[in-house]
């Protein structure tokens, strides 16, 4: 089977806990993980002004696809800017006809609405977006909702459940068990 590996896309204006938090969660339960910076490689101002580095460009860590997981962080800005980007809509259309796992969190399933991606599903968001996502998707107020290979999740405070929940769709039931015991998480 290999190692497990996801793509977490970084624009400006993303939600910074969001992207440490689910990075870190999936590289503790040994997924290879790539922070690729939608813009290039330089360093990302997210929505609070902490500066996050990526691994690579989005460009550049394409030449490692396909990945079993694409997570986009939230973050109104960020979640804007990877809904007005066509490689990212590119992107996901084809790991959602691959079957492959597409994983959004707070503001980050408007991008995958913008790109028509899991019409027809069930999935939450930030509060504020559930007027604007309920049309085309069968909306939830769970903390986190996993409907087949698509992971949705509320915001910062559940930013943890949602990285664990990726992990558990990644390498099966009760995977994301050791690492949260081993981070307090209970």
């Amino acid at each position: 089977m290999g190692t497990k590996s996801a793509l977490v896309i970084i624009a400006e204006g993303a939600e910074e806990m969001e992207v440490v938090i689910s990075v870190d969660v999936l590289r503790r339960a040994g997924i290879s993980v790539t922070v690729a910076g939608l813009a290039g490689p330089d360093p990302v101002r997210c929505s609070r002004s902490v500066v996050v580095c990526p691994d690579s460009s989005l460009q550049d860590a394409l030449t490692k696809a396909p990945f079993d997981a694409i997570v986009l962080p939230g973050g109104l800005g960020g979640a804007r800017n990877l809904a007005a980007s066509s490689e990212v809509g590119l992107l996901l259309q084809q790991q959602e006809k691959d079957g492959r796992l597409v994983a959004a969190i707070c503001a980050a399933p408007t991008a995958l609405q913008a790109h028509n991606v899991g019409f027809g599903k069930s999935l939450t968001s930030y509060p504020s977006l559930k007027e604007q996502l309920q049309e085309k998707y069968a909306y939830k107020e769970d903390s986190v909702v996993v409907d087949g290979n698509l992971v949705t999740s509320r915001g910062p405070g559940t930013a943890f459940d949602f990285a664990l929940a990726i992990v558990d769709t990644l390498l099966g039931p009760g995977a994301s068990d050791p690492v949260a015991k081993a981070m307090l998480k209970v």
